[in-house]
């Protein structure tokens, strides 16, 4: 997909972008396949739990099959859609016996291929074929992979997002993430070949604060320019620095560099190498 940028008769439009929908071959969604997308403004039970959220477009939620657990049923490419909820891109697919189901679509993927979900059959190495880690060649580029076999693709959903298998060692795959992490999964855990498609994605400049609200997210105010009573860096005269030995939020809380991933998680033991390269003993 590429990016477009407009003749900047405007402010917003001088450093703004947007997507080209060069790829799109469908734009009205499939009615089977979307339910009512409820905005909850970043709420649990009433209060806030994520601020800076709310309003935004209204929207379809599309229904994406993240198990694909037709097993050897060919499955035919009808189109590629555009979602509101994500930036990778969605493949329309009409399975052998009818069935339609929206997937993530694959990178390079185009209409009229015919993609395949297999665990125990043989399957061609290429974009979109969905195999466990065990059957995949090692060095080969995945995404929408599972954590424990049945649960669902949780991993490498994101537009242009791939994971590297590096490993098929006893009962784990070893993968390298695009963070730089490695970590250990199951091998009967599926997984799709290539990557995930719309990589352009992050290259998109929104611009203005107008785009922003449209996508549901509000402006953000610095702890700064508050008053005391409203956050730790409140107060002072002009632009005076926070006036502390470290950031804290609103809460007062450590604000930068803090782990935030709870301590003696059961996966810690899968996790061969942090994002930060240190190895874990």
């Amino acid at each position: 997909m590429p990016i477009k940028k407009y003749r900047p008769v405007t402010k917003g439009r001088r450093i703004s972008s947007v997507q080209d929908f060069s790829d799109i071959t469908k734009f009205e969604p499939e009615k089977s396949l979307i339910v009512p997308r409820k905005q909850f403004a970043g709420r649990t039970n009433g209060k806030i739990t994520v601020r800076h959220q709310g309003g935004g477009h209204k929207q379809f939620y599309r229904i994406v099959d993240f198990r694909r657990d037709m097993f050897d049923v060919p499955a035919t490419v009808k189109a590629i859609e555009y979602d509101p909820a994500r930036g990778a891109r969605l493949a329309l697919v009409v399975y052998a016996n009818g069935i339609k189901s929206y997937i993530i679509a694959p990178d390079k993927v185009k209409v009229g291929e015919v993609l395949v979900s297999t665990r125990t059959g043989e399957a061609e190495i290429a974009p979109g074929n969905r195999l466990p880690l065990s059957r995949i060649p090692l060095g080969a580029m995945v995404h929408a992979i599972e954590l424990q076999p049945d649960c669902g693709a949780k991993l490498a959903r994101g537009a242009g997002v791939s994971v590297q298998l590096m490993a098929v060692e006893g009962k784990y795959a070893t993968l390298k993430l695009p963070s730089g992490e490695l970590r250990n999964i199951p091998k009967e855990c599926m997984a799709t070949i290539g990557s995930v498609s719309n990589p352009d994605w992050r290259l998109v400049r929104w611009g203005k604060a107008g785009r922003m609200r449209l996508r549901g997210i509000k402006p953000t105010v610095r702890g700064k320019v508050m008053n005391p009573i409203d956050h730790p860096h409140g107060g002072g005269e002009g632009k005076h620095p926070i006036g502390m030995k470290y950031a804290k939020t609103k809460w007062g809380k450590h604000a930068l560099g803090v782990r935030t991933r709870r301590k003696n998680r059961m996966s810690d033991k899968l996790i061969l190498r942090r994002r930060n390269a240190k190895n874990i003993e």
